[in-house]
């Protein structure tokens, strides 16, 4: 393990719920909750004035409304997500060419790969100037960790939310985990946590007393040493840079199961395009096109087909789509379905529109009942629906966002990231005067330099 605290651990505040607030000015200070809205909904991300109520990542929506009932409830919004990301990943790189992406809002940094800290004082330097960069290009506040390994950055960036820094000096790291829970460790989730405290084991001091063979009788051997081993302090795993996509795909999840096969058709032919909207953004074409088909009794149904070469068209996908969504029975009605495209290359064989019937691989791979996670679903776009939060454009009263819509009706909030609380007007849902809009940025650039009136502190 290096000896200078100069592997970097970037977490943006409560992601998706921040860009929120910064987006919607009476949103700030105010309980916010990001998910799906459906009952079958969970929460991608709570506010911290949402935590207070005990509401957090993964939680069913339905009990997230019991206990923070005043809260905003909204979906989310992952186009933007992802350009305000790409903007925080950039200026990572500028700082290493060694920047390993967890998340959108997540990331290792290798600082001496990129010649910019090798000691303490550097490191910190670092540290501090990205948090002011970050602010100033998105609005946005995010915790950094600097430690020399990274399962320490990782531990510090945590001490270190909300809008925080935290450096954890070499030589204090041992002192540091002693108290902490077995699960502060990477690798340790509810079950080995369960495992090690029925041996009398709960934090990770205990783990380093309890010895090596112990934990290797326990947990096995590669986990036991790895386990020993982080808990005094001992990672040597390497910030690793961004690996290259092996799939791109879209899916979508129901509220209520899809029975009509028309429907079920004209859905995959919409998720293939936007499956190959997002293959085009990328830069790729593929070769393999996958149906996924989740039924009503949560079984699961992959079907796939091999291409004679890769394409980024649209029309050769949503064909292939088809092909594979006749040969699974959907009776029972469908709660889920995906579109994706792996086998990925940089660049397309063009005569792909004649191969209905071509060289063909399917296969059917039954899998378990495990929801998606919400914080990579996207909401469905659909014709005049009006989706909680997204951004719309009137006429006459300009950008707002929706509130909320029923009854033919529906509520939109006039407000901009640089104006102030707006008003709330109430429409009929064919309104032709009121059409959905694009995101607006969260800061406004200006001659002379960056204008902050859309930040945000602690989101």
């Amino acid at each position: 393990m290096r000896n200078a605290p100069t592997i970097l651990h970037l977490d943006m505040d409560a992601f998706y719920a921040s860009v929120e607030q910064a987006s919607k000015p009476s949103l700030r200070g105010k309980a916010v909750i990001v998910g799906g809205l459906g009952p079958r909904g969970v929460v991608a991300t709570a506010s911290y004035e949402a935590r207070v109520f005990g509401v957090h990542s993964a939680m069913p929506m339905a009990q997230a409304r019991r206990l923070a009932p005043n809260a905003a409830y909204l979906v989310p919004r992952f186009g933007i997500y992802r350009d305000i990301s790409e903007q925080v990943m950039a200026l990572l790189r500028e700082l290493s060419p060694l920047v390993e992406p967890l998340s959108l809002d997540e990331a290792f940094v290798d600082l001496e790969a990129g010649g910019v800290a090798w000691d303490e004082a550097s490191a910190r330097l670092v540290g501090t100037r990205l948090r002011a960069d970050i602010r100033a290009v998105t609005g946005l506040s995010g915790s950094v960790g600097l430690a020399a390994s990274k399962m320490l950055a990782k531990i510090a960036s945590e001490q270190a939310k909300p809008d925080g820094l935290v450096l954890i000096e070499p030589g204090t790291e041992r002192a540091l985990l002693g108290p902490m829970s077995v699960r502060t460790l990477p690798g340790v989730g509810p079950a080995t946590g369960d495992h090690l405290r029925r041996a009398g084991i709960h934090t990770v001091e205990e783990i380093a007393e309890a010895g090596e063979d112990e934990l290797v009788r326990l947990l096995g051997k590669a986990h036991g040493h790895a386990l020993y081993a982080m808990a005094l302090a001992h990672d040597e795993r390497p910030v690793v840079a961004e690996r290259e996509a092996k799939s791109v795909s879209v899916e979508d999840t129901y509220d209520v199961d899809i029975h009509d096969r028309v429907r079920v058709g004209m859905e995959v032919q919409r998720l293939a395009d936007r499956c190959v909207r997002r293959l085009r953004g990328a830069g790729l074409s593929g070769r393999t096109i996958v149906l996924k088909v989740r039924r009503y009794d949560f079984s699961t149904l992959t079907r796939s087909e091999t291409l004679r070469g890769p394409t980024d068209d649209p029309a050769v996908v949503r064909e292939a789509a088809a092909r594979l969504l006749d040969s699974v029975d959907t009776t029972g009605g469908v709660r889920l379905l995906g579109v994706g495209v792996s086998g990925l290359a940089d660049y397309t064989q063009e005569d792909l529109f004649a191969q209905a019937a071509g060289e063909q691989v399917e296969h059917a791979e039954e899998e378990g009942d495990q929801e998606e996670p919400a914080g990579e679903r996207e909401a469905a776009p659909a014709e005049r629906r009006w989706v909680a939060g997204h951004d719309v454009r009137h006429t006459e009263y300009g950008h707002g966002w929706v509130q909320g819509s029923g009854l033919g009706r529906v509520t939109v909030r006039f407000e901009t990231p640089e104006s102030e609380p707006g008003r709330v007007r109430t429409f009929r849902v064919d309104d032709p005067e009121l059409e959905p809009a694009e995101p607006l940025p969260l800061v406004v650039r200006r001659p002379g330099g960056v204008d902050y009136s859309g930040s945000v502190g602690v989101g």
